[in-house]
């Protein structure tokens, strides 16, 4: 399908097409669900506005990286001199819907983590709440809050399966998308049961209490690795006909970037400034998050002094003063988790940078994947 959204021409580029991607959706969606009724409509405008309140837009950043890639191959399985193959447009459309997925999870997220903020501002169901509050309703105002963001979260995950496919809202009959290789929608599938594997994982090592490195790790891996860079990446290169060879080394990066995200996010949920990454100091200590640097900090007190362990464990999953968490931090530090997480990014992203170094890949693909790994592995937001 052709589209006279702006083509990006570069990764740099990449935000901001998906912003006027989304946007474009949003403006057919939005009166779509205005139809049924006028407060489902105004449901969908937080939904909107949530998504379009800004983020880093890694996970289109990556799908489109990938397309460009396999574009570039010699030995891609699709001649874009077809009139029937994907072009730059379906691409876009599809790294775009991503965002619509991140949304799902993060507002089902925030609901599970009972955060308050998120890019400094109301989550998803505190904005509901407060609304319900303002109108006066009966009924508890918190439920409701949840339960409007659990529904709007799962129509940002219909709504993300819309747009991947190109069905969008209100279309005319005539516009009939151009069918996606079937190729492209098993990765599509394969990320969204991941991603909801991930969450669940998560959960049952927070109630578990569970504290092994292997548990944080394999909800690193599905909960960000895989759906953050690594099917991203294939998602765009298997739209794009790359060869098997290429879409492996793309997968092996996206893996280790993926892990390197998610342990530069680890540090950033107790360590971040608010200012930056919009949500409270030692936020993940609050929610109990049995993150990498947790397993770590309290294998290695455990190791040192198990009073010590026994004080980092009795700040996880409760309200902290600044003090405590202060003293978490402290902990972290003094035994040795910041410094070892910090190799292990290091190490991951050197890892990451030699399998781009030998991919098949045009020179501008891979100077511009190198250079976008090194900034989320080192990012402060």
């Amino acid at each position: 399908m052709t589209s006279a959204l702006p083509i990006p021409s570069g990764l740099d580029d990449v935000p901001a097409a998906v912003e006027s991607t989304l946007g474009e959706f949003f403006d057919r969606a939005v009166p779509v669900a205005a139809r049924i009724d006028r407060r489902v409509g105004t449901a969908g405008e937080v939904l909107r506005e949530f998504v379009l309140s800004g983020g880093k837009r890694v996970r289109p950043v990556f799908a489109y990286a990938g397309w460009l890639a396999g574009r570039s191959s010699a030995d891609s399985v699709v001649s874009p001199d077809d009139p029937h193959a994907p072009d730059d447009s379906d691409a876009l459309r599809v790294a775009a819907a991503l965002e619509l997925v991140q949304a799902c999870a993060l507002i089902h997220d925030d609901i599970i983590d009972r955060s308050d903020t998120r890019r400094g501002r109301a989550t998803v169901h505190r904005e509901f709440e407060r609304r319900h509050r303002t109108d006066g309703w009966t009924g508890d105002a918190a439920h409701h809050g949840e339960a409007a963001a659990i529904l709007m979260g799962d129509l940002a995950l219909s709504w993300a399966d819309d747009m991947v496919h190109g069905h969008h809202p209100d279309a005319p009959s005539a516009q009939t998308p151009r069918a996606l290789p079937a190729s492209v929608g098993r990765v599509w599938s394969s990320m969204r049961t991941e991603v909801l594997a991930g969450q669940y994982l998560d959960i049952v090592n927070e109630a578990a209490g569970d504290e092994s490195m292997d548990s944080a790790y394999r909800v690193m891996e599905f909960k960000t690795a895989a759906y953050t860079v690594a099917r991203p990446l294939e998602l765009g290169a298997t739209l794009a006909g790359a060869p098997d060879a290429l879409i492996a080394d793309l997968r092996s990066v996206g893996h280790d970037l993926g892990i390197a995200f998610q342990m530069r996010d680890d540090l950033l949920g107790v360590f971040g400034d608010p200012a930056q990454t919009g949500k409270p100091s030692g936020d993940d200590l609050a929610a109990g998050k049995r993150t990498a640097l947790l397993a770590v900090g309290i294998s290695n007190a455990t190791r040192r002094d198990p009073a010590l362990a026994a004080t980092l464990r009795d700040h996880l999953g409760r309200p902290l003063s600044d003090d405590e968490i202060s003293t978490a931090r402290g902990i972290l530090v003094d035994v040795g988790a910041v410094d070892e997480i910090e190799r292990q990014i290091s190490s991951l992203l050197t890892a990451a940078l030699d399998t781009l170094a030998t991919a098949s890949l045009s020179d501008v693909v891979r100077a511009e994947l190198v250079a976008f790994a090194g900034r989320i592995a080192h990012r402060t937001t």
